[in-house]
């Protein structure tokens, strides 16, 4: 029997996956396709559609099934979560921060065409994940501006961004348990958050309350898929992760295992799910593929 979250993400990504491929761009209208455009978007194509989970777009599919419906202005939303985390996926893998060779399965952006590239690369799919939103027609400017808003918070200086320097300045240095949950909520739980938002905003949910349950869910499965993501490569392979297993500690990383073991960091993350099931109640069984994606994220330990 199909458990219900693999039918739900089998669903999504027979939608998305096209659409995430047509939205990137090509050589430019009146322009030869010469090495510098060739080289740049091949290197695109390379970091978008090599493979991931895809965890994000499900995220704003399951945000706006929970709330309204499915329609065209979600799914410029799904390239647009999808866009931005593969652009800090690009430069977190860079030399001067996390410095890894391996990503989903295959050698990182820059090992493949270069670090300048990647570089652009990343910054170009940066600004692309704005401009799917700035596409939106089929809901009111208001809501596409408050769109644009949630997704520049989550991935500002504010959140993705800060939290991507917080974990830099805490490279080989002893860190409180504070500290740690707060640089996991800028650098993964932001975007984590604001997907599912944003999929309740694109589905035409204005209701503040909702919104906000719907953003503190986010934070606490953000924080979960993040705990999973230390035990993991701590004690996972590299065949498996897709990226390099052990790279946090031999880099000095201060992760969730620094602090404590394996299976306690598994309970901390079980019990957090528990908690935030509460934040779901008032949206009913349309919020199932939201917690069955948590659920989800949890169990990627086992």
């Amino acid at each position: 029997m199909t458990d219900p979250v693999d039918g739900f993400i089998e669903n999504c990504l027979s939608r998305f996956n096209p659409l995430l491929e047509n939205c990137l761009p090509g050589i430019l209208p009146g322009t030869l396709p010469d090495a510098s455009q060739t080289d740049l978007f091949n290197a695109v194509r390379y970091a978008v559609l090599g493979g991931g989970k895809r965890i994000r777009p499900c995220l704003v599919y399951a945000g706006a099934a929970a709330v309204g419906m499915i329609s065209e202005s979600v799914d410029r939303a799904a390239c647009a979560v999808e866009l931005m985390h593969t652009y800090s996926l690009i430069h977190d893998d860079l030399p001067a921060m996390d410095d890894d060779d391996l990503r989903r399965g295959k050698p990182t952006c820059h090992k493949a065409f270069g670090e300048a590239t990647a570089i652009l690369v990343g910054d170009g799919l940066q600004t692309l994940a704005f401009e799917q939103l700035s596409l939106i027609n089929g809901l009111p400017a208001v809501t596409v501006l408050a769109m644009v808003g949630e997704l520049s918070r989550a991935a500002g200086l504010g959140g993705m961004i800060l939290g991507q320097a917080m974990d830099l300045a805490a490279t080989g240095k002893d860190i409180t348990r504070d500290y740690l949950q707060t640089m996991h909520q800028r650098k993964t739980g932001d975007l984590i958050a604001a997907s599912i938002v944003l999929g309740a905003m694109s589905g035409g949910c204005t209701d503040e309350d909702s919104l906000d349950h719907l953003r503190r869910y986010g934070q606490a499965i953000g924080l979960i898929f993040q705990i999973v993501d230390d035990i993991l490569d701590a004690t996972g392979d590299t065949a498996a992760l897709g990226k390099t297993a052990g790279a946090d500690n031999r880099l000095g990383k201060s992760t969730y295992l620094s602090t404590m073991t394996p299976a306690t960091a598994r309970a901390e993350a079980e019990s957090l799910f528990t908690q935030s099931l509460s934040l779901l109640a008032p949206l009913g069984a349309e919020a199932n593929p939201l917690r069955q994606l948590g659920r989800y994220m949890l169990q990627r330990a086992k």
